[in-house]
């Protein structure tokens, strides 16, 4: 499995050099918020480049080579004082990453009545360059904007502000999730449901727009990988699968045995392509061996994208992707679709069948037996489950108009209430802007009929995210 290099974040702060000797201290009191800053930023999986105080051309020239040669994937520009643009393009034109203008106060406001006792209007004029940080911002963002560079400002306070770091952290949460997509090993194994238009996708896009690499499979190559499976290992697994699922009784036991078998082979299928993830479809008609590997890859497929290896079946890439943004973010994501539409009580039931991400599911996932697939070749045994109770959130990656990437995005509640027991993943959904109104919101957009749910309220998270690659984010409740 691709396992990401960590997240690089850049960081520098600006000043103007002039200031220094005409203001005693001042140099070191805005390196130290630099400092507060990288401490703020810094924590598991992330490492912080931080260059200082960057307060001439030069140094800002040799701030962007640093940058590069640290090959970072994000740049916090903290605002400590006022300072030119000049001190500022060089150190980010040529990087071509995002960065996050910091529009950092040291202090929610100044105390006025100290500030226009001090008597010395140079150590006064001293202590307002050390809280005019808003003052210089306009001029960064009016170059950004006529260079081309991709930008986002937070505003707030160095300290005590909740509601500013909460958006700084979900933008290196977002960049964590960017990177973790970037280099990401997409395996595609069969070919598209026939007909499903919608669920067609510019592979190479998706390379562009992510950094994913796509790995062509064979359903061969998992069928060969069956028949070399131990005895040893098929044991094994039935016995994993007892442990993971609820597995019921009147599950056949030849069916279960060849599931087992086929879960075996997956895994070591993932391990030497190294995938992240996996989107799948096959009609089995015509090799009996394949039919009997696509027939029994429910249980191995869910094992999988419980462990962070989302596999999406129909061939529906965009949803895979979006799936693997969900569980990137640690929101698991989950593949499903429209199932039906309760007025009565304004909830909107999803599911899928195939695999599910059992690692989210409200108690433990039931294994039932199958006698067809519907619209599909084969039987055997599938999974049904409902997700987590409580509050989730739908992701799609959607192709606009024009072929360009968007995310279509909507938060929800995952209510109890009765199901379909038909051998799938099943939930009910409730959003706030009511079942009838989500619905048409939703489709305006022109996503495909599937979408990843995850748990938890993320929006804001995934909002970042689409900033920092240049998608558009809607978000429809």
């Amino acid at each position: 499995m691709h396992t990401p290099s960590p997240l690089r974040i850049g960081l520098f702060g600006i000043g103007l050099d002039a200031y220094w000797s005409q203001f005693a201290g001042l140099k070191e009191r805005l390196e130290g918020y630099v400092a507060r800053v990288a401490a703020k930023l810094g924590r598991p999986g992330v490492e912080v480049v931080n260059l200082g105080l960057v307060d001439n051309p030069d140094r800002a020239y040799a701030a962007g080579q640093e940058f590069r040669r640290a090959d970072v994937d994000l740049i916090f520009l903290h605002v400590t004082t006022y300072a030119l643009s000049s001190t500022v393009l060089p150190a980010v034109r040529r990087v071509r990453v995002p960065v996050i203008v910091l529009n950092l106060a040291p202090a929610p406001a100044l105390d006025y009545a100290a500030f226009n006792a001090m008597g010395d209007r140079t150590k006064m004029t001293g202590e307002w360059l050390a809280h005019c940080s808003a003052c210089p911002v306009p001029e960064i963002a009016n170059v950004f904007k006529r260079a081309g560079i991709r930008f986002h400002q937070i505003t707030g306070v160095l300290d005590d502000d909740p509601v500013c770091w909460r958006e700084v952290d979900a933008g290196v949460e977002a960049a964590r999730v960017a990177a973790g997509m970037n280099g990401n090993r997409l395996g595609l194994m069969g070919h598209t449901y026939g007909g499903m238009l919608d669920i067609q996708s510019d592979a190479t896009l998706q390379s562009v727009v992510f950094g994913t690499h796509i790995e062509h499979i064979e359903v061969d190559e998992l069928s060969a990988l069956r028949g070399e499976v131990k005895e040893r290992a098929v044991a094994d697994r039935l016995r994993e699968f007892g442990e993971a699922f609820d597995v019921q009784a009147d599950c056949p036991a030849e069916d279960l045995r060849e599931a087992a078998r086929t879960s075996v082979a997956l895994d070591r299928l993932v391990a030497e392509h190294r995938l992240g993830s996996l989107a799948y479809f096959y009609k089995g008609t015509g090799v009996p061996e394949n039919e009997a590997t696509i027939a029994s890859i429910i249980l191995g497929t869910s094992l999988l994208t419980a462990r962070g290896v989302p596999v999406a079946g129909e061939y529906e890439v965009k949803n895979v992707q979006a799936m693997k943004i969900m569980d990137l973010f640690g929101a698991g994501g989950s593949f499903t679709e429209y199932y039906a539409m309760d007025f009565k009580d304004d909830v909107v039931l999803m599911g899928h069948d195939g695999p599910g991400h059992i690692a989210i599911a409200q108690g433990r996932t039931k294994v039932r037996p199958l006698d067809v697939y519907h619209g599909k070749v084969g039987r055997g045994v599938s999974v049904e489950m409902a997700v987590k109770h409580g509050p989730v959130t739908l992701l799609s990656v959607i192709e606009a108009e024009g072929g360009r990437l968007a995310l279509l995005c909507a938060e929800a509640e995952s209510v109890p209430g009765p199901i379909m027991e038909i051998g799938n993943t099943n939930s009910r959904y409730r959003f706030a802007c009511g079942a009838r109104e989500f619905v048409n919101r939703w489709n305006r957009h022109g996503p495909a009929h599937h979408c990843a749910v995850g748990v938890g309220h993320i929006t804001e998270r995934i909002q970042k995210l689409g900033e920092l690659l240049g998608l558009e984010t809607v978000r429809v409740c």
